[in-house]
């Protein structure tokens, strides 16, 4: 589904609100408000916890996030996460990158399963669609150093 296309449908079932706003629960008793963040960070750990995804984010974010982290400023459980949160729901983006090997429709509905758990779980937001962008594929050994090539055998 093209990004217009996700913008419109959303529009639809989330009640938009600013930039960096909270979300309201209401009871009788007072309010409750949750930051975007923290729903970002809740889908972000929710979708590592599930066997198969190595990472979440693109190439590129995954490295100016790697870099932002040794500074201290960076926080990788925001990294490849985007959310849009509204009154009573939430609509999540993810970008993810598999291990080699695993079945990527399995992964997913896991992911999406883990997500909207623990979203309607911690925060109380009816969680009404989490889309998963699968980026790259990670291969055993992708995260080994370099190795020098091996001494010549004759000078």
């Amino acid at each position: 589904m093209a990004d217009e296309e996700r913008q419109a449908t959303r529009g639809s079932s989330v009640a938009k609100r600013g930039s960096g706003a909270s979300a309201s629960l209401e009871s009788e008793r007072g309010a409750t408000s949750i930051a975007d963040i923290v729903v970002t960070k809740v889908a972000g750990i929710a979708a590592r916890e599930v066997p198969g995804v190595h990472d979440l984010g693109g190439g590129t974010a995954r490295a100016l996030g790697s870099v932002t982290q040794r500074v201290g400023i960076g926080d990788e459980r925001s990294q490849g996460v985007s959310v849009e949160v509204g009154e009573k729901e939430a609509a999540v983006d993810l970008t993810i990158v598999v291990e080699y090997g695993e079945s990527i429709p399995e992964v997913s509905q896991a992911i999406r399963d883990n997500v909207i758990k623990r979203i309607e779980g911690i925060t109380g937001l009816t969680a009404t669609e989490v889309n998963i962008a699968v980026n790259d594929l990670h291969f055993p050994g992708d995260d080994e150093p370099d190795t020098p090539p091996p001494a010549p055998r004759v000078e």
